[in-house]
């Protein structure tokens, strides 16, 4: 579904990202990991219309979307979380997720006046998706929550509801485990699953957690110092010597002997 082509981002001198290439598969659930500073988070900002490419392509489903903006991709089905999820603390989570759609008539000033019937159709149907959301999530009795008061693993699983409340094709998650507690975590996972598998989301995400990434993620590609190192299953990778290098400075070979 995703291929990137011999991509770079530069800041100066610096080459966050340096000649990365890899293909995310159309169904898959693909993890993305690497050592601190391997160009994870800049390679999926990039992907995702954040930052411009200094060089290269990136194509969805045989279209090259390079450089395209954020909101042009969302049209297209391409979702983004992020590590620190953003929601609006002062609205409750069934209005938070209410807010994703576009176009919505509500947003026109002639709307306002003239289609307030249509207005009020509209906002029942999407109190009542949000609402099946909340409950694939297992978060409804969250609904008339203020979404500032969740904590950090229920912003995640808000977070993840708000790519329901699209036709979303691929998501992009960034260390969606980060600050999650184990239970929370497990909910988070059977969600993705769930999403994968019934719905036929693909995902890419970021993640530190390897027993998340094991649990959830076939391929696993590694970056080190922004590009691909190495990719395979799970097991592939923990035993790959580049891998180990990259993580721990020092390979498998270079390790005395008892």
């Amino acid at each position: 579904m995703i291929r990137v082509e011999n991509l770079h981002k530069h800041f100066g001198g610096f080459h966050a990202v340096d000649g990365a290439s890899l293909e995310i598969a159309e169904g898959s659930i693909t993890g993305l990991v690497g050592p601190n500073g391997a160009g994870k988070t800049t390679l999926f900002n990039v992907i995702a219309g954040v930052l411009p490419p200094t060089s290269g392509r990136v194509f969805m489903a045989g279209e090259d979307i390079t450089g395209l903006a954020p909101h042009e991709l969302f049209h297209k089905g391409l979702l983004r979380t992020f590590q620190i999820a953003h929601e609006f603390s002062s609205m409750t989570c069934r209005e938070n997720l209410m807010m994703v759609p576009g176009a919505q008539s509500g947003e026109t000033l002639w709307n306002t006046w003239f289609g307030r019937k249509r207005i009020a159709e509209e906002e029942r149907a999407l109190a009542a998706k949000a609402d099946e959301v909340l409950d694939f999530l297992t978060i409804s009795h969250l609904s008339d929550e203020k979404a500032g008061n969740l904590s950090g693993g229920q912003k995640k699983l808000l977070e993840l509801g708000r790519t329901m409340m699209v036709d979303a094709r691929i998501v992009f998650l960034d260390e969606v485990g980060a600050g999650v507690n184990r239970t929370l975590l497990n909910t988070i996972g059977d969600a993705i699953l769930r999403l994968n598998q019934e719905r036929d989301y693909t995902f890419c995400m970021i993640e530190h957690d390897m027993e998340f990434i094991g649990r959830l993620c076939d391929p696993v590609v590694v970056m080190a110092e922004g590009k691909e190192l190495a990719i395979g299953t799970i097991d592939e990778i923990k035993a790959n010597e580049q891998v180990i290098e990259a993580y721990l400075g020092t390979g498998l070979k270079n390790k005395e002997t008892a």
